[in-house]
């Protein structure tokens, strides 16, 4: 039997809907059940994919190959399910859904309605594309009383009626702010919030409190009298110092045995967490310290990084020790000089991005880190920048660009216009619309014999996440690798180059896919924990 959770959000956004998710959810595998997680998101995108990630952070993309909201991260690192395309929906997802059909004749000339056919579609998607589960978590984006929520929570409204309370349970999550000034939680803001999911036809049947402290029992009593909810089913959930502590916080409130205990599922059995808590003494207790610098374009909102700053840490946890991050915005190199930011790091990255803007800063974070000896990791735009900078200081190559840049002399790096997915071709060209047309999802990938990344790997063929719409011209590989830049990675046609490595360089890798896409942390990728190894090493040698 398939028992459904939903997930909301009140108050304020950014309280943490998507940890939560993931966290409950690796409680319930704890105790033996498969999960699944997903995300309905309020925005008219039809996905993130062209959304800055200043506003909306990263985007995550899946094994086939949609461009997702960030939680599926979040979902994936907590639980290890692949997140599928199934999994994220948004309003202009349900909408162009809705109203293609509508133009097919599928309605048979019905007014078409935001009630029925918008929370139909949506109550299809809840349960599409499932086997066997235990339980599917369905997280609602945005928080209680946006405009643009209200067709998700009465579809969930709808989907819990028609489930019945023996295979559907709301979890809302709230905030309780401290004022200094009266020195204590103030539960007015929860109140207010549960009030509002009311007036919707929606009672919370457990209660999740967000603070920067732990609830005391007083106040869980108070909230569990005011909003219709037994006071065990009030859940302290209170700041920690990383969020894989979560897990473990949440089952010493008594978060899975609320769930489990409604459901009427026995929790007598003790649970095995001790994985959880492996992982945050490590976190909590490295044996060193190494600092990594993050040379990108969007270091302004650390979500728009957010799985490679996990990654990082997963490469840290794997190596017993912390890795500090210094985000640095590329641009700053293009006016001032990166000895005075990199002289001190243990390690440099460049991670992806689009566009012109701060191109030149990081190829000269490149540079520095080809000169100086410093390992280096180039993910997707970084190997294009690190490819570039071979071009135009070791090979010598004038006009070494990007096509992405405008019109160059050499084209090292140009647009893809066709490549092999399957069994078929995909072609793209100028004039493509830009959501969904890059080159996403996951690709093979051959390792060439004797290089680093085979002995990182340590297999011949790999399968990694693809993000992206440029490509490394093979036509300058003879060229690059008599300079030293070996092309060790190549699609399996041999056109498409997939990773390029420094031959004399402590550790110097770029590769075009995006490996913290598929890092966990209790299975780091073996690139940052290569990568996080080469820093250590670097910084008992300086």
């Amino acid at each position: 039997m398939t028992r459904f959770v939903f997930i909301t959000g009140g108050v304020v956004s950014s309280l943490g809907k998507g940890i939560s998710s993931a966290a409950l959810g690796a409680l319930l595998q704890a105790r033996g059940f498969k999960v699944r997680l997903r995300k309905l998101d309020p925005y008219l995108n039809v996905d993130p994919g062209t959304m800055s990630p200043t506003q909306h952070g990263e985007v995550f993309v899946t094994d086939d190959g949609a461009e997702t909201d960030l939680d599926l991260g979040h979902y994936e690192r907590f639980t290890g399910v692949s997140a599928r395309r199934s999994d994220n929906v948004t309003t202009g997802k349900i909408y162009s859904n809705v109203i293609s059909r509508e133009r097919k004749g599928v309605y048979l000339g019905a007014t078409v309605q935001v009630i029925p056919h918008i929370t139909d579609a949506i109550k299809e998607f809840i349960s599409a594309d499932l086997s066997d589960e235990d339980f599917v978590l369905c997280e609602v984006g945005g928080t209680v009383g946006d405009i643009e929520s209200l067709p998700f929570l009465e579809a969930i409204r709808q989907k819990a009626n028609e489930l019945g309370k023996d295979k559907s349970l709301f979890v809302h999550l709230t905030l309780l702010p401290h004022l200094s000034a009266a020195g204590e939680l103030k539960t007015k803001p929860t109140q207010h919030s549960v009030k509002e999911l009311q007036s919707m036809g929606i009672t919370a049947d457990v209660l999740l409190c967000r603070s920067d402290r732990e609830v005391p029992e007083d106040a869980r009593r108070k909230i569990a009298l005011f909003c219709n909810v037994k006071p065990e089913r009030v859940i302290s959930a209170p700041d920690v110092e990383t969020i894989y502590e979560v897990p473990l916080i949440y089952h010493e409130q008594g978060f899975d045995k609320a769930v489990c205990d409604y459901f009427g599922i026995e929790t007598s059995a003790k649970l095995n967490l001790r994985r959880w808590q492996d992982i945050v003494t490590r976190i909590k207790g490295p044996e060193s310290r190494v600092k990594i610098a993050v040379v990108g374009k969007y270091t302004e909102l650390p979500d728009a990084y957010k799985s490679l700053a996990e990654a990082l840490d997963h490469g840290g946890i794997a190596n017993n020790v912390g890795v500090n991050m210094d985000w640095i915005d590329s641009e700053i190199f293009e006016s001032e000089d990166v000895v005075h930011y990199l002289e001190d790091v243990q390690g440099i990255l460049v991670p992806g991005g689009f566009g012109e803007r701060g191109a030149e800063g990081k190829i000269a974070a490149v540079k520095f880190a080809r000169e100086r000896g410093v390992p280096y990791l180039g993910i997707c735009f970084g190997m294009q920048m690190a490819v570039i900078e071979a071009a135009r200081n070791l090979a010598s190559i004038d006009g070494a660009g990007s096509t992405e840049f405008g019109s160059v002399r050499n084209q090292v790096v140009g647009l893809l216009t066709e490549w092999k997915k399957g069994t078929t071709r995909e072609r793209r060209d100028q004039h493509t619309e830009l959501g969904g047309s890059m080159r996403l999802g996951a690709y093979p990938c051959k390792l060439s014999e004797g290089s680093l990344v085979r002995s990182v790997y340590g297999i011949e063929e790999i399968v990694e996440r693809h993000r992206h719409r440029y490509e490394v011209n093979i036509d300058y590989q003879q060229r690059l690798e008599e300079c030293g830049l070996i092309f060790s990675g190549l699609s399996p046609d041999g056109h498409l180059p997939e990773i390029v490595e420094l031959a004399d360089h402590p550790w110097f890798v770029g590769v075009q896919f995006h490996p913290e896409l598929r890092s966990k942390p209790f299975e780091p990728h073996p690139l940052f924990t290569a990568f996080i190894k080469a820093a250590v090493e670097r910084s008992r040698l300086v």
